[in-house]
């Protein structure tokens, strides 16, 4: 990590895994103490263009009438500080310094974001630590060594089983491997790991796309399943397989380029296009046609349940073959 090359006057922690952002705030603080910042300010911002920036600017310039010194956290969870904000971490970036430490901790920031003044002016003056999701191909690895380094030891079907249970949720994995261990657990097998875990994964519209692009229908079904549980709205979901079917529509199809296209997949649009290029445009008038039915039924014009909709849609998507809709399943009968 940063730190073993020594305390930075700033820090700016962002990113969207919050157990990863926790433990990188939780790690500056302590060696921030072990070096004598012993005071510690905490402040909130919480809307663009507003915040207790004043009140920032006292507990910075007040350092030079104490001997100790201090820790100044300043935490933005939109990562959207706002103009007045952006010149002021800008200004206290250079304030910081041997008696001040300027922790910056914020949400995800995106591509934009990143270009901005105080993002650059935060980065060199100091350390950026940027905390990603782990990708669900390593999320296994990482659950592997966080065991190890609790002390328990998870066997392959153990190991696969706490992976699917908490799939996208390094908290909820970290969590439950601490329950192991409280239960007094040196070695867990599956039928321990089922004893002990909830049902806690974590997921994304971004990964739905990227299974029903792979192909992998068992993972499609189970995200979606993820998605409803967790309260997203069935319009989002909507949005994103029609923007990976639009994306995909103009690899496939020579012809200008589709307005408002957007995939997080994009590398995975090559893996869906060989195996449906053999099925043909109908393939994916068929898919489109599934969306727009579902689009209706999300908006009450026609009858049907959303979320069955939307399950045989995302079976038709990641196999390319025919599904009987569930609403004419319904009509039909």
């Amino acid at each position: 990590m940063a730190l073993q090359r020594g305390l930075a006057p700033v820090y700016l922690l962002s990113g969207a895994e919050p157990l990863q952002a926790g433990e990188c705030a939780d790690a500056i603080r302590r060696n921030a103490r072990a070096q004598g910042f012993t005071d510690r300010e905490v402040f909130f911002v919480d809307r663009a263009n507003s915040g207790p920036w004043d009140e920032i600017f006292a507990a910075a310039q007040a350092l030079s009438l104490f001997a100790s010194r201090r820790v100044l956290e300043v935490r933005i969870p939109g990562a959207k500080p706002g103009t007045q904000g952006s010149a002021a971490l800008q200004e206290l970036a250079g304030l910081a310094g041997s008696d001040l430490l300027l922790l910056v901790i914020t949400g995800e920031i995106d591509w934009a974001t990143q270009k901005s003044a105080w993002v650059q002016a935060l980065d060199a003056a100091g350390v950026w630590i940027d905390a990603q999701p782990v990708p669900v191909a390593r999320f296994p690895e990482w659950i592997q060594v966080r065991a190890a380094a609790a002390g328990l030891t998870l066997d392959a079907e153990g190991l696969q089983t706490l992976a699917q249970q908490s799939e996208g949720n390094l908290l909820a994995a970290a969590q439950e491997i601490q329950k192991l261990r409280l239960a007094g657990h040196t070695q867990a097998s599956a039928a321990e790991v089922l004893a002990s875990v909830t049902q806690s994964s974590r997921f994304d519209v971004s990964q739905l796309g990227e299974a029903v692009l792979r192909g992998d229908t068992a993972r499609a079904l189970r995200v979606l399943a993820g998605l409803r549980a967790e309260g997203v709205e069935a319009t989002l979901v909507l949005w994103s397989l029609w923007q990976e079917l639009r994306a995909l529509w103009q690899l496939l199809l020579p012809g200008p380029p589709l307005p408002g296209v957007w995939s997080r997949n994009k590398s995975l649009l090559p893996v869906a296009a060989a195996r449906l290029r053999p099925l043909g445009r109908a393939c994916l008038a068929r898919i489109d046609s599934r969306l727009a039915t579902a689009d209706r039924i999300v908006k009450g014009r026609q009858w049907g349940n959303a979320w069955d909709e939307l399950a045989q849609i995302v079976v038709e998507f990641a196999t390319g073959r025919p599904v009987l809709s569930a609403t004419s399943i319904a009509e039909s009968a």
